[in-house]
């Protein structure tokens, strides 16, 4: 006979061993007395929460968190379970843990927001924490002291005193020199100087005659000299053929970016003299002084080294700036190139304030990035072209195209709208040089001059009658975009964007933040660590986020694109890239206004 499982235990078995049987299950309806003896805490301590909170200019606030039903708050960063009763009638989930329920196992308040993610809705002490925090904008807590490079930058780009002009000697003219943050120079295998950006020749004659033997020394060594370091100054070397040249950087640049910025260097002799020309110049008498016939480019070469110490994102990116339009407008500017286009014509180009806004090329050529900035810089940054106004017709090497010949080039800057000549440089009419308009037309054929200016005067009339160059003065006016009509309420300050299948990138304006030259180097040197970061010889770093005492920053380095941007030292990661991510979408949205791709083909 079967016996039930009450009965089978042994006699002499303690009492207390016996299960004692389950308690009934509850009711799945709860009265209003019971929600109520479950919705508050039985404690001493009322549910007012009262935190208080330091801000980051050292004033300090109070704020009370509103009554929850439950002793974990609701923005504390977890997302409990459900608290109404289930089908089955318990009165929690049946995959609820007991650890949803109790009170006692997650940090309260903001506590939780830094320790458990950022999942849900803040506090609003946390919130008005952060909108304080992350309004304060980068480099506002730079050191006031001797140990700022950066804070005789303003007279970086002074003169140095003539030989005894008032008072100076050569010592104190030596002193100047040597306290420049940047130098450049060049100068022949045989320890002829050629040029340099500060000081004449004869006060560093010296100086240069140092560096020769030193890079004479390793290459016969069959070791050529990259860089070195003295103190805080990095030297780099980059040896082109005869010439030698040199940067001195106490900016924080890396090898790389130097090197880059000596390779524009040389290309900028090349555009004179072609390569060649150069090579016999030294084949037939490796003494000879370079300085005759570079003579007049003296300023081309100083513009070109100016902007690299002033802060280049051109330069940095190895990219060029278009002008922001919309599709249809550049196309129709395109077509009017194309149906003015002479026979003769290699390259057309219509450039404002220095930044691309139309180009037309034959279908199996394109104009190098190297050899746009050297035209750019001819045109903007020195004072050769520009000081002419009108017409010009300027025989010129493109080293990245061919270095071995020269092209011919025309260029006609515009008298507002109506497409007339300008008479005279933006500057001297007292018009803001970014607003200048120049067309440049490059042919092959020296005998070209009167074709390209006919085909000038058939664009300049084309394009004030369909309003173009009302469309393209209007753009130049507005500038660069501003963050706050890109990305609305985020606390971004700066950013760069590049498209790396275009070559091409886009800036957030400069105006009123980094207007300074001082802040402008700030960023800029930021940047550039940035970017020696993303692209180092063995790094695989996509995304860099960089937190110091004076700002906050990110890289983002993809296939496609790369993005860099600047905010102030306590915005959080998340807000940043929050922020990163609205500009991206922005930029990829607007890619057909912001980059040309492709332009005008014949």
């Amino acid at each position: 006979m079967a016996l039930h499982p009450t009965m089978a235990k042994e006699p002499d078995a303690p009492a207390e061993e016996v299960r004692p049987p389950l308690p009934p299950r509850p009711s799945t309806t709860l009265t209003t007395d019971s929600k109520a003896s479950t919705a508050q805490a039985t404690t001493a301590i009322t549910p007012l929460d009262i935190q208080t909170l330091s801000f980051p200019d050292g004033s300090r606030g109070t704020f009370s968190t509103s009554n929850y039903s439950d002793s974990t708050p609701v923005g504390s960063g977890y997302a409990s379970p459900s608290r109404r009763p289930s089908i089955a009638g318990t009165e929690g989930d049946d995959t609820a843990s007991a650890i949803s329920f109790a009170p006692t196992m997650k940090p309260a308040g903001d506590i939780a927001s830094l320790l458990a993610g950022e999942f849900n809705k803040k506090s609003p002490a946390w919130n008005m924490l952060r909108s304080q925090s992350g309004a304060i904008p980068p480099f506002e807590g730079r050191p006031n002291g001797a140990t700022d490079q950066l804070l005789d930058f303003d007279r970086e780009f002074d003169p140095l005193p003539g030989d005894m002009e008032n008072g100076y000697k050569d010592d104190d003219r030596l002193a100047i020199w040597k306290s420049k943050l940047k130098h450049y120079m060049i100068l022949s295998s045989a320890g002829k100087p050629i040029w340099s950006r500060h000081g004449d020749l004869s006060l560093i004659n010296s100086s240069i005659g140092v560096v020769q033997t030193i890079i004479s020394f390793f290459e016969g060594s069959k070791n050529p000299l990259q860089a070195f370091s003295a103190g805080d100054a990095r030297f780099v070397i980059s040896i082109q053929g005869p010439l030698y040249f040199v940067a001195i950087s106490k900016l924080g640049e890396s090898d790389t970016q130097l090197r880059a910025q000596l390779e524009a260097l040389y290309m900028q002799i090349l555009s004179t003299l072609t390569l060649p020309t150069l090579t016999n110049i030294f084949v037939n008498r490796p003494s000879s002084d370079l300085r005759r016939p570079l003579q007049g480019t003296e300023s081309l070469l100083s513009s070109l080294a100016d902007n690299f110490t002033r802060g280049s994102p051109s330069a940095l990116l190895g990219a060029l700036e278009c002008l922001k339009l919309r599709k249809s407008q550049r196309s129709s500017i395109n077509n009017t190139f194309l149906r003015q286009r002479t026979d003769k014509l290699l390259y057309g180009l219509l450039v404002a304030g220095g930044k691309l806004v139309s180009v037309i090329r034959p279908r199996r050529h394109s104009l190098h990035p190297s050899d746009l900035q050297l035209i750019f810089n001819m045109l903007f940054e020195s004072d050769g072209i520009k000081a002419g106004g009108g017409e010009n017709w300027i025989p010129l090497c493109l080293p990245a195209f061919n270095n071995r010949g020269y092209l011919y080039m025309y260029v006609s800057f515009f008298d507002g709208a109506s497409g007339e000549q300008a008479t005279a440089p933006a500057a001297a009419l007292g018009a803001s040089t970014d607003q200048e308009i120049a067309m440049v037309l490059i042919s092959a054929d020296r005998e070209s001059f009167f074709d390209l200016q006919k085909m000038r005067e058939g664009v300049a009339q084309q394009l004030s009658k369909n309003g173009s160059l009302a469309i393209i003065q209007n753009a130049t006016r507005i500038g660069r975009p501003k963050i706050a009509d890109i990305a609305p309420g985020s606390q971004i300050s700066h950013f760069l964007y590049k498209s790396r299948a275009n070559v091409q990138f886009c800036t957030s304006a400069w105006e009123p933040m980094f207007s300074d030259p001082v802040k402008r180097r700030r960023l800029m040197s930021l940047y550039s660590g940035l970017h020696a970061s993303a692209h180092a010889k063995h790094s695989h770093l996509k995304v860099i986020h960089c937190v110091s005492e004076d700002s906050s920053s990110l890289a983002w380095v993809t296939p496609i694109f790369e993005f860099y941007c600047v905010a102030g030292p306590d915005m959080s990661r998340g807000a940043l890239t929050q922020g990163a991510n609205k500009i991206i979408q922005w930029a990829k949205k607007e890619e057909e206004r912001l980059f040309i791709i492709g332009g005008g083909v014949w």
